[in-house]
């Protein structure tokens, strides 16, 4: 059922009181409107009309209700009978006396209210949910919140976005949207619904036309929301305004940071706009000789990017082809200025890093593609320098061959007439260690041999058409430090290497010109200056991950099934974000779904053995024509450990490769496998194709030669404080695992079995140190990362406490609840999961949910769960042999279809539940049906039930949850109705429930309900029955006064009365009510033992 658009438009006359008219969804059933009145003095007469003007009226249910003072209530009951409804709701009434301009303030002040009343409920909702989050990660969720309040009330957007629209002609419009197409496509996936509503209204689609385009963007995703712009851009100008309109509406009904930039631009920027974008497009002015360079510039730049060695060939593909870069590339998730993130922290944890992306791209982040990397606020005036960070393997070098690439096929960046590339890796080995010297001519013409004779300095002396692109800044192993004084300025000058790039960064040196970097987060510490920081990188979303494994797949189907088998599993899905690992587990997953099925070896699900798999891959595919694998691979993994060791990642032929004895194998395919090649100005250097194959090499090393001495390694780890071993230590673990070393030993030979003796024993040394029972992600997440690779089920179930007790309060990640779940499950019980403000993601708790059955007790308070989260509770509860008898879940958004879920596994004869805890603010009278037939259900043994702060749950709530307690077979003895929005009118079906022959109930709080003495007189009756076992009863702030005290007296004295704890806070009973209650205190009757 898609959203209704409800227009309200009244015209009333009364007596006195304006009448107010609303219209909306009802909650019990969304397929029917309500539209409703009050303040009437006559009877007004009531028109509905659908989006086509057809009077509806005759369908409408009409009731009239008319209170003691004689002024009436009228409502009106449609169903709404397709998906693109918009209804008017018209009532009239003819008495006099009112004028039109106190109609108009009236409804202005009730507008007001309504904004100020949501306003101040999404800030208290912010202030609940304060303390829940990670600080550093997480403080988007209230910084976001007070950018949207600045959007809400930004002066630029709130009126003149329509008038500049109107200044547009059709072929602006058209160029803007152009421009913006990617920007609105990203924007429209997650919009779409109403925007096609809007442009319904407006008359520029029918019904019928907006429900293909919502099923064509189901369906087809990007390319549906494509295919709809493309739609939109052919018909005409008006068309076009209206949708452009219809974002505009969206921005104001759901302010987000994405679609207020675009706003801005086209609001602020009008012609300078379409300036920019037309020198985007075209070249800036050229002498003939001048350009004559241009396009020998362009042509080589071409060739070198048109072409790239062929990743969707993997290891044991029969053959090497070149692949054409615009169908191999995949578009990666770039975003705007990610100042306000500790990029250094997160980055480093890999898996939540993937579990937070997802979140930010759609709801925290402006987005941004390749070509807009430079680009300010409102669109114009450019920054001249950009950064663009992002973790290793990430794509950002590959975002640097895109924008070549773009470049010389002539559609981004054409306000450039040289794009110039330089790799910090290609200066580290010149000079013998000593950072290098060079003018910028020097430097140029070194790198492009066709500018030198004297053809550079014509083309220096246009520096605004000058784009300096400086690659891998955290490869460079000199330091950039951009406050470095003194600089350059002419190009002719022989400085320093770090000298020349500051001085065109701070323009000394070519002012005008253009500098794009590329680093990681780690080396930004070494800048020193502020720099525009123009993107972050993050890798795949979803949607591309698909993309990329049916390219490197190379068939659609084997891509969907891929796919499927990595979003099972925890630890490849928090990989596959990454290009890099994308590319490794798309190898691993071809030759595995390839092989014939009666011949497959089980599919990988740890990190070790993705790798070793991949591994094997090279090593098979290689057989023949490297008889001496073992020998290279112990070279190789020694010179790899070395790296790991010194933070080096980049080997020079003539140092690295040589000093550990490879030079040799140099020109074999087999070395080829592990390393990419290339040359730089004066040497040769090698990398692993992959951050994570070094690292599993070098484990490997030490289970192949004993002689590397593990036992000088692990006292290494001991007291290393940094995460620099993290990667290594998975790998030596997972490796003492005996499947994964057998499948070496058939073509490398016997792996070391001491040394997979010695690493379980330190491993083992580790667990039983500290107590990690209770834990952070620091330790004792790591340690069950550990574990898990081995995946030995009694290694892990000996070294667990027989009463495990997790007390986690810290942001997990889907891979580490995937973690606790295995651990979890190799005990077969746990005492105690403890996960409050842990944040869980829809997919953390479906990775976690199949360890839930075997915990006792389950606190997830404050965690973010939805109603989706239900059924896997509900499971978890209903399990054959659950042992969870108590489950705490408040605080979280489960919503009444929630409850509804959980009841179904509470009713289950297999559910051993004693204590649940629902309180919270989302559940209203809709889940008590649910939750009283629970109460009678006859296998359960729940004891405890809260329900405190669920403001909306009501007297007609109360009355169905009695009903369940009034049932013979409740066992319920506590119940928690704390501030539930309760009144009098409940206090005579809980008086009945206290005192029902068959019941349980010890302990009852009504906190900050508004029961009033009537209220209290009615309970009073119940509390004096025979068969009431109240022991505690807590009646702080319920509006009570000196009148209900002789009943309270009453109850206090009566020969049946077991109440022990009597709360009375903060209610005025006055001295005369303490005194009537003091009468029934001194009754040898009463037992009460504290009295507040």
């Amino acid at each position: 059922m898609g959203m209704t658009i409800m227009y309200v438009r009244y015209n009333a006359q009364t007596l006195e009181a304006q009448p107010s008219v609303s219209i909306n969804v009802i909650d019990e059933d969304p397929t029917r409107l309500e539209c409703k009145s009050e303040q009437w003095g006559t009877t007004p007469k009531m028109t509905l009309r659908d989006m086509n003007g057809v009077d509806m009226t005759s369908e409408s249910d009409i009731m009239e209700e008319r209170d003691k003072g004689g002024i009436l209530r009228v409502s009106s009951v449609i169903p709404i009978k397709q998906e693109f409804n918009v209804f008017s709701c018209l009532m009239r009434s003819f008495s006099p006396g009112v004028s039109g301009w106190m109609l108009a303030f009236w409804s202005l002040f009730a507008v007001c209210v309504t904004v100020a009343a949501l306003l101040v409920f999404k800030w208290q909702k912010m202030q609940e949910h304060s303390a829940s989050y990670d600080p550093k990660v997480y403080f988007l969720r209230l910084c976001y919140l007070r950018k949207e309040y600045e959007i809400i009330n930004d002066p630029a957007v709130k009126r003149t976005t329509p008038k500049a629209l109107q200044s547009y002609s059709r072929e602006d419009l058209l160029k803007l949207t152009e421009y913006f197409k990617p920007n609105l496509v990203f924007i429209l996936k997650f919009k779409i619904s109403y925007i096609l509503q809007t442009l319904v209204t407006k008359q520029i689609l029918t019904s019928n036309e907006a429900k293909i385009v919502k099923a064509k963007q189901e369906s087809e995703g990007t390319k549906g929301v494509q295919l709809f712009i493309d739609e939109m851009m052919s018909k005409d100008g008006m068309a076009l305004v209206s949708l452009w309109e219809a974002l505009d509406e969206e921005l104001e009904r759901c302010p987000k940071q994405n679609l207020h930039e675009i706003i801005m631009e086209v609001t602020e920027s009008g012609k300078k706009l379409l300036v920019e974008i037309q020198t985007n497009v075209h070249l800036p002015p050229l002498e003939p000789h001048i350009k004559d360079l241009h396009e020998t510039h362009r042509l080589a730049v071409s060739e070198s990017i048109r072409t790239l060695d062929d990743r969707s060939s993997f290891p044991g593909d029969s053959h090497m082809r070149a692949v054409d870069f615009e169908t191999q590339y995949t578009e990666l998730i770039v975003i705007k200025d990610g100042s306000w993130v500790d990029w250094d922290q997160f980055l480093n944890n890999e898996s939540l890093y993937a579990e937070v992306v997802e979140e930010w791209i759609e709801e925290r982040c402006v987005r941004i593609w390749d070509e807009q990397l430079f680009k300010t606020p409102g669109g114009i005036n450019p920054s001249n320098t950009a950064l663009v960070i992002g973790k290793a393997g990430i794509g950002k070098t590959t975002i640097v061959q895109k924008i070549m690439f773009d470049w010389a096929r002539g559609s981004h960046y054409q306000r450039f007439a040289f794009v110039f590339l330089f790799k910090f890796r290609d200066f580290n080995f010149l000079d013998d260690g000593k950072e290098p010297r060079m003018s910028l001519n020097e430097l140029i013409v070194s790198h492009y041999k066709y500018l030198g004779h004297g053809r550079l300095g014509e083309i220096l002396q246009q520096p605004n058409s000058l784009l300096f692109i400086l690659d891998g800044l955290n490869d460079y192993k000199h330091i950039l430090n951009l406050y470095h004084w003194p600089l350059c300025s002419d190009p002719n000058d022989d400085v320093p290497l770090s000298i020349l790039f500051t001085s065109l960064v701070r323009m000394t040196l070519l002012k005008g010109c253009s500098v794009l970097i590329t680093s990681t987060p780690t080396a930004l510490h070494s800048l020193g200056y502020s720099v525009n920081l123009g993107a972050v990188i993050l890798g795949f979303v979803p949607e591309k991950r698909l993309t990329y494994f049916k390219k490197m797949l190379g068939d659609e189907n084997l891509g969907v099934q891929a796919m499927r088998y990595v979003e099972q599993n925890a630890v490849l899905y928090s990989m596959s974000f990454n290009p890099s690992y994308c590319w490794i587990i798309c190898a691993v997953l071809k030759s595995h779904f390839t092989t014939p099925e009666k011949e497959r070896e089980p599919a990988p699900k740890t990190v070790t053995e993705l790798f070793v798999m991949f591994l094997h891959n090279i090593l098979t595919s290689h057989r023949e024509e490297a008889k001496d694998q073992r020998t290279i691979l112990i070279k190789l993994g020694k010179m790899a450990y070395y790296g790991v060791d010194k933070g080096i990642h980049i080997f020079s032929e003539k140092q690295q490769m040589s000093a550990f004895g490879l030079q040799p194998y140099l020109s074999s395919p087999f070395l080829s496998a592990f390393l990419h090649k290339e040359g730089t100005l004066k040497h040769t250097t090698y990398t692993f194709i992959c951050p994570k194959l070094q690292e599993v090499v070098a484990a490997c090393s030490f289970y192949l030669d004993p002689s590397g001495d593990i036992e000088e390694l692990l006292v290494r780890l001991n007291s290393c404080n940094n995460d620099r071993f993290n990667v290594l230590t998975l790998f030596l673990v997972g490796l003492t695992r005996p499947s994964i070393s057998e499948t070496l030993e058939g073509i490398l030979g016997e792996f070391d079995k001491k040394t997979a003796v010695q690493i379980l024993e330190w491993v083992k040394k580790k667990a039983l140190d500290k107590p990690y029972y209770i834990c952070s992600r620091k330790n004792g997440l790591q340690m069950y990362h550990w574990f898990y690779e081995t995946q030995n089920e009694k290694f892990t179930k000996d070294l667990m406490w027989k009463e495990l007790i997790f007390l986690i309060e810290d942001t997990l990640s889907a891979l580490d609840c995937a973690m606790l779940d295995f651990v979890i499950r190799c005990n077969g019980e746990c005492e105690t999961l403890h996960l409050n403000y842990s944040d869980l993601s829809p997919d953390c708790f479906r990775r976690l949910a199949p360890c839930l059955s075997v915990c006792k007790s389950v606190i997830l308070d404050s965690c973010r769960l939805t109603s989706g989260c239900c059924a896997g509770l509900s499971l978890a509860l209903a399990a054959p042999h659950s042992q969870m008898t108590c489950l705490s879940v408040s605080h979280n958004k489960l919503d009444d279809s929630g409850v509804r879920l959980l009841c179904e596994g509470l009713r289950s004869k297999n559910c051993k539940l004693e204590d649940l805890n629902l309180s919270g603010y989302y559940l209203t009278s809709g889940c008590c049906a649910a939750l009283s037939s629970v109460l009678s259900c006859p296998h359960l043994p729940l004891k405890y039930l809260f329900l405190n702060y669920n403001h909306s749950l009501g007297d007609s709530g109360v009355h169905l949850l009695c009903e369940g307690l009034m049932d013979k077979k409740c066992k319920l003895e506590a119940l928690g109705l704390e501030s539930c929005g309760l009144t009098s009118t409940c206090c005579a079906a809980i008086s009945l429930a206290v005192s029902a022959e068959h019941s349980r109930l010890t302990n009852l709080s009504l906190d900050y309900n508004h029961l009033g003495d009537s209220g209290m007189h009615l309970l009073c009756e119940g509390l004096k029955n025979k068969n009431c076992k109240l022991t505690y009863l807590s009646l702080k702030t319920c509006h009570l006064t000196s009148g209900c005290c002789a009943a309270l007296s009453s109850v206090l004295s009566s020969s049946h009365s077991q109440l022990t704890d009597l709360l009375l806070n903060d209610n005025k009973l006055e001295e005369s009510g303490l005194h009537l209650l003091c009468e029934g205190i001194r009754s040898e009757n009463c037992k009460l033992e504290r009295c507040r």
